[in-house]
């Protein structure tokens, strides 16, 4: 399981607390409201001081008074205008009870899968299809095993699934070699079905996107394979049985695009 975590400045995350980076007053204040691009400014000299080398993708508004939507790391934080104040935690409209923290993770993760071309995925795309889900998989996960070993159902039900290997146990690892293994197959599909399988796959090098893999998944930040993004990058699951995820992805394409 990956955790996000922000070590040098001691966060302790939860969905709703406020961290404070400087000694708690006994009536905090809301931050004064500034343009922009000051606030901007200060948050981004706050972050620096307290996490330095921290890479900020982006800063916009937040729907709440007095603090910033951030971006770092391909994860959402809220630091409020002057800098002083951050919190981590999904943010949810009670209203549409819709998670406005993961509506503006999956923007993210669009981007980053979109970067990610048919050659450096593994494709088993359905006859006729109707849904594309990105899955990282690790070759030896009970779970990545089962939903592989259901591969036809999803092709049948119009779900083209495109692979990325995410070995759990890191690069150079055994489930790390096999996806070598796979990938410098002459045929990386059933490369791929036997090793899920326990079947044996040559041993071979060549040059291959593991390494690189593997560090996108760290980006992203999922708790364990198989992660499931659909098109638009939300995370449909964990594994999800074939007409479930079917359920989950009509779903989600009835939903405005963000």
């Amino acid at each position: 399981m990956r955790l996000f975590r922000i070590s040098m400045f001691m966060v302790l995350a939860c969905t709703a607390g406020v961290i404070h980076a400087q000694p708690r007053l006994n009536k905090p204040q809301a931050p004064a409201a500034a343009p922009a691009a000051a606030n901007d400014t200060a948050i981004r000299v706050a972050l620096e001081k307290a996490m330095p080398g921290t890479q900020i993708d982006s800063i916009k508004a937040s729907p709440i008074p007095g603090f910033r939507e951030v971006a770092v790391g391909g994860r959402i934080i809220y630091v409020s205008a002057d800098g002083r104040y951050l919190f981590q935690g999904s943010l949810f409209d009670l209203t549409t009870r819709t998670s406005m923290t993961e509506a503006s993770q999956a923007q993210i993760r669009r981007g980053i899968l979109a970067k990610v071309g048919p050659e450096r995925r593994i494709i088993f795309a359905a006859a006729k299809p109707v849904h594309r889900v990105t899955v990282f998989t690790d070759i030896d996960c009970g779970y990545c095993r089962k939903m592989h070993q259901q591969i036809a159902e999803y092709n049948k039900l119009g779900i083209s699934v495109e692979y990325l290997f995410y070995p759990r146990a890191g690069v150079g690892s055994d489930s790390s070699d096999k996806a070598i293994n796979v990938w410098c197959s002459a045929d990386r599909r059933k490369a791929l079905t036997d090793a899920k399988n326990d079947r044996p796959v040559p041993k071979k090098t060549c040059a291959n996107p593991i390494a690189a893999d593997y560090a996108l998944g760290q980006k992203i930040g999922f708790d364990g394979t198989p992660a499931v993004y659909s098109a638009d990058g939300t995370q449909v699951g964990g594994y999800l049985a074939p007409q479930q995820m079917l359920a989950t992805l009509d779903k989600l394409a009835k939903k405005p695009a963000n």
